[in-house]
């Protein structure tokens, strides 16, 4: 039996309905995965759990047939694991400890994280970094079964994560494998030098390098900029320099069927797109633009 494509876009959270509001608008895109910040992604000033309507969320996510591990949680942009700097380290743990928390509290099991910037250290220094940060976390958290899932990056500046080898570095330095992964974002590793026409050998690659049971999330998103590039722009899907064509059959590729693909492509004519490119990638019709 052909299982459904597993689908979602990124999705707003605020007052005063917030996770319900959340799975409102996914069910709006006619989603049956998404993904949410539990705050603003650029701070770390969070609601209280009390107020985000955890268990009414639960039992509408359960008659709306949508798995708790599809819904998506990304950390805020803010914490960076690799520094040396002790104060901004400092900050980066207590920040990402108290999301791993709230996203437990929730019931989600996936955690989004962009492993860091290495601005102050260098390359080696900074995967060190990350790795020991997140053991600290995870070492001093009990009854956890979040997975914190690093996302590939694009190697714009001093990025780490830019490449399968320095996820894999990463990977190998954790205690609890059970609890790390890897998100895949598409725009990201296409601007990373990566060639998305030959994406089996791409999951062949990260297979050998990290293994395919660390691969949790994907971000499904077309990009401005040329294969290579180390930018990081996304575009709407068929409206890039990936293509319709390639991004849809990699939304459906049998190897990756059971993990879930979440769209963050940019708003176009002042509006989301977001349920017409899920309609499109479901039914394989690509999007006419203006």
């Amino acid at each position: 039996m052909k299982k459904e494509l597993l689908i979602g876009s990124h999705v707003s959270m605020s007052a005063p309905d917030y996770l319900v509001g959340s799975l409102n608008e996914a069910l709006s895109y006619k989603a049956n995965a998404f993904m949410i910040y539990t705050g603003a992604p650029q701070n770390s000033k969070r609601v209280e759990l009390s107020k985000l309507k955890i268990d009414e969320f639960k039992v509408k996510l359960k008659e709306n047939n949508i798995a708790i591990e599809n819904v998506i949680v990304h950390a805020p942009y803010i914490i960076n694991l690799a520094s040396v700097n002790p104060y901004k380290h400092k900050i980066a743990i207590d920040v990402l400890k108290n999301e791993i928390i709230r996203t437990n509290t929730i019931g989600c099991k996936y955690l989004v994280l962009h492993p860091g910037n290495a601005v102050d250290c260098d390359i080696d220094t900074g995967i060190n970094n990350i790795a020991n940060s997140i053991n600290e976390i995870l070492d001093s958290l009990s009854d956890n079964s979040v997975v914190i899932c690093l996302e590939t990056m694009s190697g714009k500046g001093t990025e780490v994560g830019r490449n399968f080898d320095q996820l894999a570095k990463i990977i190998s330095l954790i205690n609890k494998k059970e609890n790390i992964g890897v998100c895949l974002d598409t725009c990201h590793i296409n601007d990373a030098g990566y060639d998305l026409t030959h994406f089996d050998s791409i999951l062949d690659e990260f297979d050998q390098k990290i293994g395919l049971d660390y691969l949790h999330v994907i971000h499904l998103n077309d990009s401005n900029n040329q294969m290579n590039s180390h930018k990081d722009r996304h575009a709407n899907i068929g409206n890039g320099t990936i293509g319709f064509d390639l991004l849809c059959a990699i939304a459906h590729n049998k190897r990756i069927e059971s993990i879930p693909k979440i769209l963050e492509t940019p708003w176009y004519d002042n509006h989301a797109l977001y349920a017409i490119e899920i309609q499109a990638l479901r039914t394989k019709k690509p999007i006419e633009y203006k």
